[in-house]
């Protein structure tokens, strides 16, 4: 496995993050997750930012792992990568907000930035294929 393109895809995964959360939709995301302006400044963004890059590692690992497995080509990187974002992680968050009762615009925002993110990282992979 190529280490190199497992940090460059984790990071594409965080980049979109920063502009999902941060340019495209953080008045939406904010109003959608009930938190204020004072929890939003409160809050440890190192350790956020810190947890999420290693997290995004792992998810990268992962695919880097199924790709290593399987020789998937390019056209296969893409597909694997959006589809474990739409079938794997979307699922399982619906999972989570049905139970937590979670508004369905936080849904669709995490879900939207789990399938992005993950084609990213699916490009990111088939550059170094």
């Amino acid at each position: 496995m190529n280490l190199l393109a497992i940090f460059c895809a984790a990071l594409a995964f965080f980049v979109v993050g920063a502009l999902w959360y941060g340019v495209l939709f953080s008045k939406i995301w904010q109003k959608a997750a009930g938190l204020s302006e004072e929890q939003l400044k409160s809050a440890n963004m190192a350790l956020i930012f810190g947890l999420t890059f290693l997290f995004e590692m792992l998810i990268a690992l992962v695919l880097a792992h199924q790709f290593a497995m399987t020789g998937a080509s390019d056209r296969a990187i893409i597909m694997i990568a959006i589809g474990f974002g739409a079938a794997v992680m979307t699922p399982a968050i619906g999972i989570n907000y049905l139970y937590l009762r979670k508004p369905l615009a936080l849904f669709l925002l995490d879900a939207g930035h789990f399938i992005v993110g993950m084609a990213a990282m699916g490009g990111v992979f088939t550059l170094f294929n």
